[in-house]
């Protein structure tokens, strides 16, 4: 009885609720992230925060909600046209009247990056003592339009819609209920919207981490957790991966890009121009290397390595350094001969891309030597091809890159690659409008999702020809015979188009998390990483004829050894007449190594040396509207409910004392006869 009871009251309880509520369940939270001086991000109240509903129509409609309206708090309700520094601040100004912030994201500003100007600027290797004169971006502004909105801490939810038929529900509540019409009064019932994103990490990451640490329980509260992943990394001749250190007569070129991106909302980050042009080329150039490599290997090794977390202060460069210094990495720094990172590549005007190197470490003539011969691989390279490598002036420092984190451990001749010769072409770095749209990747809408993987696009041409110079500069300068250069060839159907296509998922409904994500004790890579590991690996690696069981157990058999090579179980192409993809084992070099910074490893978390971001844990993430009677009659509703429960009480007392009274009767006598 007592369980149909307890079924009965749960099942009445969300069907009320479900009368009352309109849940919202494609909604992204900006959230809150912390480092080793202070905390950044949004969050609710520990209830959630809820407020009536305001649509912003333009900034001057800011007076409503911030000081004319008559029924504070309000949520604010704005397109992303209206989600500016200058809107979002005066809001934060007024917080006592706003209750949170709902954006919804569809039409793009002429530019809008919510980073910083000078991206990194405090663990990259423009330091005062590395050369004052170079330091916070003092010759070069590389962000010019960052507004460092992603770095504020707002005290009020800030949501992101992703489902056009909830926008339109919030709407259409509004206008029924909340729009002020000519000037007359707002008419109750009221349309009002609750938030709930409560952090539970606060202050900065020392304390989050000393709170998570303290087990009062069988089951501890993480409060926050690391962010970092895995570096995604293949030799052209792999090593034993159980060896480490350094590796006599062995000099390895590297080449470089990284895989993460972030915006204000980071499960909206897509960093199309920011990370995705550089390491989609990387992957090219990889495939255009395998044959010539196989055929007529240089005398260097090459290394292709796939940085994850970059957009936090380098996370994933400064673990692969620190772990190079410590011994922990397959070789060590003086293994290192060059490195050529691809930065952002996409965005260009004209034929021109521009190769960046250090002003500081070319002072030194050896280094200095090695940049001119690279440089001048990389501009030989170009010939035949419908672009050119422009060297920049010596005196501009490096942008913002992975190779500055190896240039604080040692001189290491380099060059980045990049379409900017000063400041960033990038008008949406690190913003959710950096997308595939800002790169033109669009397909005719006629074909299929197996017909767009054929499709080559624009965008997948021109990056097409950066990854054929890119691979021919790469063999140029790991010694390869000039022989076979011209041979070397990316391809654009099967690589930059298949791989943008895939990366950006745009026939599916969810695509990958491309923000580098939290370093979870249970050893899972985010679905980038994945897609990143299993491309290259298709791309470099090379089929076998092991069933799908021998693949997953490759150690059992004589023939195969797991210490130089991985092997993965991947999908083919769909055959002709068929539906399934034909899926086989590859035998491949590429591996994921840990991309998490050694602060805590150290457990510095006040460390000035590496980065120190983590992401505060949280109970449940909610939106929901409903409607909200007026004040009077919430307390006329109150006053009744309270007399009726004194009233109920009285009489209760009443009839308690005159129980006998009223619930006597008369008993007949026992021997009574009939």
């Amino acid at each position: 009885m007592f369980i149909v009871g307890w079924l009965f009251k749960n099942v009445s309880c969300n069907a009320v609720a479900q009368k009352i509520y309109v849940e919202l369940n494609n909604t992204v939270p900006c959230v809150r992230l912390l480092n080793a001086t202070h905390q950044i991000g949004c969050q609710s109240s520990i209830s959630g925060d809820t407020g009536v509903i305001h649509v912003l129509e333009s900034e001057a409609d800011l007076e409503w909600p911030l000081s004319k309206g008559p029924n504070p708090p309000y949520m604010v309700l704005l397109e992303s046209s209206l989600f500016t520094k200058s809107i979002m601040m005066k809001m934060k100004n007024a917080s006592s009247r706003v209750a949170g912030v709902v954006v919804v994201p569809k039409t793009s500003q002429p530019e809008f990056s919510p980073h910083t100007t000078c991206p990194n600027e405090n663990t990259g290797v423009y330091t005062e003592t590395y050369d004052h004169n170079l330091a916070h971006c003092n010759t070069t502004v590389w962000n010019p339009r960052g507004n460092g909105l992603s770095y504020e801490e707002f005290d009020f939810p800030v949501f992101s819609l992703k489902e056009d038929n909830e926008t339109e529900v919030i709407k259409q509540c509004y206008f029924d209920h909340n729009r002020v019409v000519n000037g007359s009064g707002l008419q109750y019932p009221l349309c009002a919207m609750q938030l709930f994103s409560h952090m539970h990490a606060v202050t900065d990451t020392a304390t989050c981490m000393r709170r998570s640490s303290m087990d009062f329980s069988t089951s501890p509260v993480m409060v926050c957790d690391p962010l970092g992943g895995y570096n995604v990394c293949t030799f052209i001749r792999p090593y034993n991966s159980t060896a480490f250190g350094h590796k006599e007569n062995e000099s390895v070129v590297i080449a470089a890009a990284r895989l993460d991106s972030r915006a204000f909302f980071l499960e909206d980050s897509t960093g199309a121009e920011g990370s995705v042009s550089g390491f989609v080329t990387l992957l090219a150039a990889a495939q255009a290397l395998r044959e010539a490599t196989q055929e007529a290997p240089p005398t260097r090794n090459i290394l292709f390595a796939f940085f994850h977390g970059e957009v936090f202060d380098y996370i994933g460069s400064s673990r692969m350094v620190y772990d190079m210094k410590n011994n922990m990495f397959v070789i060590d720094l003086d293994n290192v001969h060059s490195i050529l990172e691809i930065g952002q590549v996409a965005v260009r005007s004209g034929t021109n891309l521009f190769l960046h190197s250090d002003p500081v470490s070319r002072r030194n003539n050896t280094v200095h030597d090695e940049v001119t011969n690279l440089v001048k691989n990389l501009q030989s390279s170009t010939a035949g091809l419908n672009l050119s490598f422009v060297e920049t002036g010596f005196s501009q420092p490096l942008p913002p890159s992975s190779f500055q984190r190896f240039l604080r451990a040692r001189a290491i001749p380099g060059i980045v690659l990049a379409d900017h010769q000063t400041d960033f072409n990038n008008r949406y770095y690190e913003s959710f409008y950096d997308n595939a749209a800002h790169l033109n990747l669009t397909y005719p809408s006629n074909l299929s999702p197996e017909e767009q993987l054929e499709f080559v696009t624009d965008t997948a041409k021109s990056l097409t020809e950066v990854a054929t110079a890119v691979a021919r500069a790469l063999f140029k300068q790991a010694g390869g015979n000039n022989s076979q250069v011209n041979k070397i060839n990316a391809d654009p159907k099967t690589v930059l188009g298949s791989s943008l296509h895939c990366v950006f998922c745009l026939s599916e409904p969810n695509p990958p998390q491309y923000y580098v994500g939290v370093a979870k004790s249970s050893h899972q890579a985010n679905a980038l990483t994945y897609l990143v590991q299993y491309l290259l690996a298709n791309l470099t690696g090379t089929a076998t004829n092991l069933t799908q069981s021998q693949c997953k157990k490759p150690d059992e058999l004589p023939n195969e050894s797991t210490y130089l090579y991985s092997y993965l179980w991947v999908q083919g192409v769909v055959p002709p007449n068929s539906t399934q993809r034909e899926s086989f084992c590859v035998r491949t070099a590429v591996r994921l190594v840990k991309a998490v910074s050694p602060a805590f490893d150290l457990g510095d978390y006040v460390s000035k040396e590496y980065s120190t971001w983590t992401k505060s844990q949280w109970k449940f993430i909610k939106a929901r509207i409903f409607l909200v009677a007026s004040r009077d009659l919430e307390m006329l509703t109150l006053g009744v409910g309270v007399a009726v429960l004194f009233t109920s009480l009285l009489v209760t007392y009443f009839v308690s004392t005159k129980a006998d009274v009223l619930f006597s009767s008369v008993r007949e006598p026992n021997n009574t006869a009939y």
